[in-house]
């Protein structure tokens, strides 16, 4: 199998997209997921945060295949999932970097 290139998107069915956003909803109910939040804690900037401030983000997103499971979802601030989008793990710790390095040269 040949790899992919930096950025490539895996898609999806509108289907499998629909399963795992209502899968979500159903996790955001759950007392594992009240749990989490109630932390306050952004997963990504460690931020703290009052629980309805974080939303959930799946660390590999659905559009890329990543699945509702207790192992790919994490308590995130509005700020940090919204730059996210749809980054892998390794793409968005590649942006936290450039970040970095931009902010250290200003």
């Amino acid at each position: 199998m040949k790899s992919q290139p930096p950025g490539f998107i895996v898609t999806v069915s509108e289907r499998f997209v629909k399963r795992e956003k209502e899968k979500a909803r159903a996790l955001r109910k759950t007392a594992w997921w009240q749990r989490k939040i109630a932390q306050g804690r952004c997963h990504y900037c460690g931020r703290e945060f009052s629980p309805s401030e974080l939303t959930m983000d799946h660390v590999v997103p659905i559009i890329r295949g990543g699945r509702t499971t207790k192992g790919n979802v994490v308590p995130a601030c509005k700020e940090c999932n919204s730059r996210k989008k749809y980054l892998l793990p390794v793409e968005w710790k590649e942006y936290l970097q450039r970040l970095q390095t931009q902010e250290q040269k200003k």
